[in-house]
């Protein structure tokens, strides 16, 4: 019964994941759409990557959402977040110019992030002992899931695609039988994005029924008993005061950085890349992508299978070996289809085993319950506010029509093998012990 009701919440907290990823890539296999009918410069994207879900509005929303997370509870969150994220989306499906544009990747980035640190909280909170892996791998399932639904969507209804009859019709019945051209093609990102609206709504219903954490209500009960400040400064205070803490944040946040500065790359610019530096329509360079991310989520789900069973640094290992493998067929050369595939398959492997699933359970285990998801948050806000400056540097290295794609390639070397060391040497011991066990053996009975 445990189980069943673990599992039930989880595929509820989880499609905030997939409407995190979604969001992303929403954007991404549009992009190209929104660059001709705007009239957009390689600087626009860089600005667009820069405020989005994948980068400084998921970093702005994390900070304050893991805190009032931990002030207010895990269902707070749930009770509101999702509003906002209706409504930036909403903003973008309408967007007639840049500014509007940029307003809703700015609503909806904040939205996300809000509710991921919660998100992985409380999942781990709601876990019994040895499922607690399988928990996070399903959220990271639904994190795949997104980009591989919303980039099927992107190919179907692409211009060209076998669905865009349904797009002119929408066009023309919204735009007037006029409309045509760039304005027209547009169209299809923006019935992605209602896509995301739809399920939004869904997951906001589910959410809303969710009762609060019992680890955050008992960690709460026991703070007022003894008196203590629950205050969002407070909390930063106790993080910041704690060296424990401090080394923890320090080594999650140099394994996922590392590592997100080059899946936030990937995430929103995989199918420009594959148009500008391989060639490809928009429909083949969303289709190839999609297939990418069916790779992810199947991985991901043999993983959920022993990933509370084997060694979690093995695991991490592998992740990260395929990801190197990713960027040595870039250096290698970008020379037909084949190595387009090889590309792409890699990085589906490596984002079946990815470290973004380990700094999700680590960073929900290595703190104490009463500032875990503000410790998420506040690595979540330094990882993605870093990703949105990297975002920009990343237009310039790569080029308008990816001539310096390989010098990219060799910067995203670099930083894998960074997250690879340091996972490596840091590596926590924590499968099999409960949230509480490893919060005494790390903190003390004060915890």
């Amino acid at each position: 019964m445990a189980k069943s009701k673990s599992l039930k919440s989880t595929i509820a907290v989880s499609l905030t994941n997939y409407l995190d990823a979604g969001a992303i890539v929403a954007g991404a296999s549009g992009l190209t759409l929104w660059q001709k009918y705007l009239g957009l410069s390689e600087v626009h994207l860089g600005w667009l990557n820069f405020i989005s879900a994948n980068c400084l509005g998921a970093a702005l929303g994390a900070i304050i959402g893991g805190f009032l997370a931990d002030k207010y509870g895990r269902k707070f969150i749930y009770t509101y977040n999702l509003i906002v994220y209706m409504v930036g989306v909403l903003l973008i499906m309408c967007s007639v110019n840049f500014p509007m544009l940029l307003g809703g990747f700015l609503v909806t980035g904040i939205s996300v992030g809000i509710g991921v640190p919660a998100s992985w909280t409380y999942i781990s909170e709601s876990s019994e002992i040895n499922n607690r892996g399988r928990n996070i791998c399903i959220s990271q399932m639904s994190w795949g899931c997104g980009p591989m639904i919303i980039l099927l969507l992107g190919m179907l209804f692409a211009p060209g695609g076998y669905l865009f009859s349904w797009v002119e019709g929408i066009g023309h019945a919204i735009g007037g039988t006029a409309l045509s051209g760039d304005a027209l093609n547009v169209f299809s990102s923006r019935v992605v994005f209602f896509s995301l609206f739809v399920v939004a709504f869904i997951a906001w219903t589910m959410q809303r029924r969710l009762e609060e954490s019992r680890e955050w209500t008992a960690s709460r009960e026991a703070a007022k008993a003894k008196g203590e400040d629950t205050g969002l400064l407070h909390a930063f205070k106790v993080l910041f005061s704690n060296k424990k803490a401090i080394r923890t944040v320090c080594f999650l946040v140099a394994i996922y950085l590392t590592w997100n500065l080059v899946a936030s790359v990937m995430g929103f610019f995989q199918p420009h890349i594959y148009e500008t530096a391989g060639g490809l329509t928009n429909e083949y360079a969303n289709m190839l992508s999609c297939v990418g991310w069916v790779i992810v989520v199947a991985v991901t789900f043999c993983i959920s299978f022993i990933i509370d069973k084997v060694s979690h640094k093995l695991l991490y290992v592998l992740g990260l070996l395929a990801a190197l493998a990713t960027w040595v067929v870039v250096i290698a050369g970008i020379n037909g289809m084949g190595s387009l595939w090889a590309f792409s398959i890699l990085w589906g492997i490596n984002g079946g085993i990815s470290v973004q699933i380990f700094y999700a359970l680590w960073g929900s285990e290595l703190f104490p319950a009463k500032f875990r998801a503000g410790a998420q948050g506040l690595m979540f806000f330094i990882v993605r506010g870093l990703s949105a400056v990297w975002g920009l540097m990343f237009t310039l290295i790569y080029g308008e029509q990816g001539e310096g794609f390989t010098v990219a390639a060799w910067c995203m070397i670099a930083l894998l093998l960074i997250s690879l060391v340091v996972g490596v040497i840091g590596c926590p011991n924590t499968r099999g012990k409960s949230l509480n066990q490893i919060t005494r053996e790390r903190y003390g009975e004060d915890y």
